[in-house]
This record gives C-alpha cells, structure tokens and sequence, in this order.
C-alpha cells in the first residue's frame, strides 16, 4: 500500500515507576504462552499448507516462504516483544514479518490463517493507528493478492472479500479493546505504586513522628524525675558543707535525706527503664503519693500542706501520673526559686467531671510574661494537654505562684444492681 502512516500516537503501555512493587506488567513476566500460541498457529498454517488443492511446485514454494516467519520471530521478533512497543526495532520486525506472510497468503489461501498469529503482535509493537494499518494489510492485501495471481469466479472472491472485512472488523474491535484494558492496567499499576509510595513516606513519617513523641516523652520524664532528684541532692550537699562545722546532727540528718532521694531515684530510674508506674505511685493512691511528696518536699523547714475533696478514687494510670508530675515540677520550682520560708499548699479535687491540682507558694513569685528557656511549665502543659486537660501559671513578683491543672475524667461506671455500693 501507498498511503501514508498516520502521525505516531503515544505509547500504549506507561513505563513501570521506579522502585515499584510492580515492575512489570502481568504479560511481561512470562512469554511462554505467546511462544505456544505462535508455534501452534505456525504449524497448524503449515498443515493446512500440505493440505492445500494447490500444486505440488506451489505449495513448496509458499511452504518454503513461510518457513522463514519461524526463525524471523525467534531471531529477532520474540525480543522486540519482550522490549514493548513503538520501537524501532519493533517496526522493521512487523514489516518484514509481513513481507513474508503475504507472498505465501497469495499463493496459497490457506496461509491466510497465520494473521491470527501476527495480528495481536501487531496490537502488541506498535501504537493504535500503525497497528491498524499493519492489520488492514495482513487482511485485505493477500486476498486482492490472491484474486489477481489466480483469477478466481465471482462468488470465491465475494466469500474471501467478506471474510476478509469481518477479520479486519473483529481484529480492529477486539484490539482497540485489549488495548484500552492494557492502558487502563498501567495506569491503575501506576497508581498502586505511587499509593505504595505514599504509604512507605506516611509510614516514614508516622515512625520519625513516634520517635520524637517518644524523646519528648522520655525527657519530661527525666525532667521531672531524675533531673530534680539531682537538684535536690545538690542542694543537700550544700547543707551538709554548711553544717560538718557547726551542726554534725543537722548534717547527719540531710546525708539520710541524699540517701531516701538517691534510693528515690534509682527507683525512679528503674521504673522509667520499665515502663511501670512512677515510684510513688507504685501501690499507692494518688493522695497518698502526694502526701509522701510533701513531707519529703526541700531540706529546708518549708512545709507543704495537702488538702483533699471530693470523693478520692483509682483513676486512669495515665492522669494520676500527670497529676504527681504536675505536683513534683511545681515544688521543685517553689524549692529552688520561692525564696528562703516559702510555704507551699497542694489541693486535690475530685468531681465526677474532672480532678483539678492546685499547687500555691507564698513565695516571690515572677512575671509569667517574660520569655523562660526552661523546660518545666512546657513540659507540665504538655502533659496536661496529652490526657486532654489544661494547666494555667499564675503569678506575679512578689505575689507567690499558683499552678493549676484541669484534667477531665471519664463518667463514673452505674453500679450493678447485684453489687453492694463501694
């Protein structure tokens, strides 16, 4: 045919992304099935061939022209299938593939049914428009061949004509089909890969988020647990230096107390590697914990008074660990910077709403406004916030400090109606 080809239309087939869990497509991954499909219709081509009321010299020669499609496909065709479409290879395999079809198709009628093999190679090299050309030319050139070499009677060239049509209409349907479903395959492949993709960075991102979740956690803790058991027996070791001269009890006294806090905090330690309860905590009830923080509360005669109301109950691990936290950054604070006879008071709430801590000093007090590079108010507002609740610092110089803190409860469970009332 002298017509010219079409504009080339882009490849059918979208390239696998990189790094994929699907690198190649369902037909790449095995070509067996298409060797097998080939080598039958080749050698059923030929049988048919032997079986032609042709003439001996005819069938041999389209027999010998059609025995070279074999090794051309083996040679060079098998690769360019495997490589995929609209390459230049690609092209001169289809060209010379029908090169050699057609002679043999003309000579003999029944050669024509090697198209079924070299059509859907057709749909599979080249893009929508070459493909159709390609399977126009496999169709409608060797039956006009073959009318005119042999000058056959009206009627056989109607019935080759009209199969001839009805191939080229059933090959060019199922064709545009199958590659609709094989792009519409590569997109959806795609797709997947890039959702794959988008899972691993949100996995990523999720474990790098749990880290720092994790680091922000594990300094609150060291803040408020070993950090401040360090500061106070810093501050006992300054007691004890100031007293070895003049007050040999006083110092024996505060040594006992950097023995309880180094005990303390080994505890401490030993939890937080555990993931247990803080030691206070441990068999305790909260009132009780806070209790025993406050008679321990500084070396100096500071005293800490605990007031509890409400209906004192087990709560949830998580908020009595905020509570005491809460409560052990606030006299920490109050130790190190309400000045020398500050007084402290701890108020324990329960309702059946919320449990609020309320710490005050009568200390110096500071101006809440001012920038601070400190970790504690943060770190107590953050914990506050991770169970739901709220803290408020108040205070002023020369006004003392107020720590509150708001932590919302779960409605109490009905009691049973078998049960006796706790």
């Amino acid at each position: 045919m002298s017509a010219d080809l079409p504009v080339e239309e882009p490849a059918r087939r979208v390239s696998p992304p990189a790094g994929g869990a699907r690198e190649t497509d369902a037909w790449d991954r095995s070509f067996r099935p298409w060797d097998l499909y080939f080598g039958v219709v080749w050698a059923v081509t030929l049988i048919f061939t032997i079986a032609a009321p042709n003439s001996a010299p005819v069938r041999a020669t389209a027999f010998t022209l059609f025995l070279l499609l074999a090794p051309w496909y083996v040679w060079f065709g098998r690769a360019e299938l495997m490589r995929g479409p609209d390459s230049r290879g690609a092209l001169v395999y289809i060209y010379v593939a029908i090169g050699l079809f057609v002679p043999p198709a003309v000579l003999v009628g029944e050669m024509r049914s090697a198209a079924f093999a070299l059509v859907p190679q057709c749909f599979m090299l080249l893009s929508m428009s070459r493909a159709m050309w390609a399977v126009g030319v496999l169709n409608a050139v060797p039956v006009i061949g073959w009318a005119l070499w042999w000058r056959p009677d009206g009627e056989a060239i109607f019935f080759n004509a009209l199969f001839a049509v009805v191939s080229l209409a059933f090959s060019a349907v199922l064709g545009s089909w199958i590659i609709r479903i094989i792009e519409q395959s590569a997109e959806r492949a795609e797709l997947i890969a890039e959702l794959e993709a988008s899972r691993e960075e949100v996995s990523r991102l999720s474990a790098e988020r749990g880290a720092l979740a994790e680091r922000e956690r594990m300094s609150r803790e060291i803040h408020d647990t070993l950090a401040q058991g360090f500061t106070s027996l810093l501050m006992l070791v300054q007691a004890v230096d100031s007293e070895l001269e003049r007050d040999l009890p006083g110092a024996r006294r505060h040594l006992d107390l950097m023995a309880d806090t180094a005990r303390r905090n080994l505890a401490e330690a030993r939890a937080l590697v555990a993931g247990g309860a803080p030691a206070d905590l441990n068999g305790n009830s909260l009132p009780d914990a806070l209790r025993r923080l406050a008679a321990r509360h500084g070396p100096g005669p500071a005293e800490v008074s605990v007031e509890v109301t409400g209906q004192a109950r087990a709560l949830a691990p998580a908020l009595e660990v905020v509570a005491l936290r809460t409560c052990q950054e606030a006299l920490s604070n109050t130790a190190r910077h309400a000045g020398a006879g500050a007084r402290a008071a701890i108020s324990l709430a329960y309702s059946d709403a919320a449990l609020c801590v309320r710490i005050r000093d009568t200390g110096r007090g500071f101006d809440v406004s001012a920038p601070s590079g400190g970790y504690g108010l943060s770190g107590l507002r953050a914990r506050a916030a991770e169970v739901g609740g709220s803290a408020d610092v108040r205070s002023a110089p020369g006004d003392g400090t107020l720590v509150a803190v708001h932590l919302p409860l779960p409605p109490p469970s009905s009691p049973s109606h078998t049960g006796s009332p706790a």
